[in-house]
């Protein structure tokens, strides 16, 4: 006679596990693929899973879907190697995929080749779906992307209104007006460290800034300089006003790598900070925090805004959500530096 007809195989199929949980082998299914289903079917299968040791076979469950179990975070630019925004923003990207239990690639598609190679591998379907970060300008390679049949979303406004492309943003135009009016209420001559003329938190942040100062009757004109959201240019960004606007005593720069390079320049040129001159970043990256001084900025939730990404893509991916354009809230926080 055999044993226990209760014994665990000794490689734990699918079935296996929904019959433990007592649920049916699609609904097993979806839990384990990350889609949603009610919570007590989902701890259930998950409880199952691990007594049973199960893992998934992801190269079984890319031919019965048709998915190949990936997604990829899409970098137009170098900018992940000299903003700290983004590796912060591709930190919440990872918990989001990973709780849903797929794969993560990054992928930086600056020039032709690239992304050509990239399109070549979205068509072999290779990826379920892109998120796109650092667009300059209006981008083709979101259209380019979807036009093969595979869900985009877009980290930031994008350039054009478009209806159809889902994007997660932050408020950068009111948390701009908000640190511009924070300077404008403490001091006399202030002007803006902004970031690339073509990339659209730019574009929102100086909208913020001038704004507030056209209602303070204070002309914009000369008070802004246009770098990248880098240490590096924010010094050059703050040399160019220095020299421009030599009374200057409050800067705003567009993000906190640029508002440490804004203090660089100060530095050198003789300029205490907060004492001669008070200065408010944005992004309240964690180098915010542990700069000399510790730096006021506008904090978004970058960790949130990744989260919210690979979510929303994954909506999109199971057929469970649809494209939506989400601008998650700032605030500011007060530190030394101003």
């Amino acid at each position: 006679m055999g044993r226990a007809s209760g014994r665990v195989p000794r490689h734990p199929t699918l079935e296996s596990v929904a019959a433990r949980a007592g649920v049916s082998r699609a609904t097993a299914g979806r839990v384990l693929s990350g889609m949603s289903v009610k919570d007590a079917n989902r701890e259930a299968v998950q409880q199952a899973a691990a007594e049973l040791g199960y893992v998934t076979n992801y190269a079984a469950r890319a031919l019965m879907t048709g998915r190949s179990g990936s997604v990829a975070f899409v970098m137009s630019a170098d900018e992940m190697f000299s903003d700290p925004f983004f590796a912060t923003i591709l930190r919440g990207v990872h918990q989001g995929v990973a709780a849903r239990q797929r794969q993560l690639m990054f992928i930086i598609a600056s020039v032709a080749d690239e992304r050509r190679r990239l399109e070549q591998y979205v068509a072999g379907g290779h990826l379920d779906g892109v998120m796109i970060g650092a667009l300059h300008g209006p981008d083709p390679l979101p259209d380019e992307i979807r036009r093969l049949g595979v869900p985009v979303v877009q980290c930031g406004r994008p350039h054009q209104p478009d209806p159809e492309q889902p994007f997660v943003d932050a408020d950068n135009e009111g948390g701009a007006a908000q640190a511009a009016r924070y300077l404008l209420e403490r001091r006399t001559s202030v002007v803006m460290v902004a970031g690339p003329s073509d990339m659209t938190p730019a574009q929102d942040r100086l909208s913020g800034f001038a704004r507030e100062l056209e209602r303070a009757g204070v002309p914009l004109a000369g008070r802004v300089a246009h770098e990248s959201f880098t240490i590096e240019g924010g010094r050059a960004a703050m040399n160019i006003l220095l020299d421009r606007v030599p009374d200057l005593d409050g800067v705003f720069a567009a993000s906190d790598a640029m508002a440490l390079g804004a203090i660089q320049a100060l530095t050198e040129r003789g300029r205490r900070v907060p004492d001669d001159v008070g200065v408010v970043g944005f992004d309240d990256v964690p180098l915010a925090a542990a700069a000399r001084p510790p730096l006021t900025t506008v904090r978004q939730p970058v960790i949130e805004m990744g989260r919210t990404l690979a979510e929303q893509l994954l909506d999109l991916v199971d057929g469970t959500g649809e494209a939506r354009r989400v601008l998650l809230p700032t605030e500011l926080v007060v530190r030394d530096s101003a």
